[in-house]
């Protein structure tokens, strides 16, 4: 199972939690899609943190993270 990883702390971003977009607006993340394939990043889909507007899709390294494969030990 992937993780959405933020790249600037390396923890784990769950599903409810606030995110800030590159432009400065903050969302809460609703869920993410894993690659599809080797050369694509994914998608997170988030909802404006103030409840208004619509949601979103952006790629993960719009709110500076990146989607991982769970590595099994």
């Amino acid at each position: 199972m992937a993780k959405l990883i933020n790249e600037e702390t390396g923890l784990e971003i769950q599903v409810g939690d606030k995110v800030t977009s590159s432009g400065g607006d903050e969302y809460i993340l609703q869920s993410f899609k894993e690659p599809h394939k080797p050369s694509s990043t994914g998608r997170v889909y988030v909802k404006p943190a103030s409840g208004e507007g619509m949601s979103r899709e952006f790629f993960p390294s719009v709110i500076g993270a990146k989607i991982v494969e769970h590595q099994f030990e």
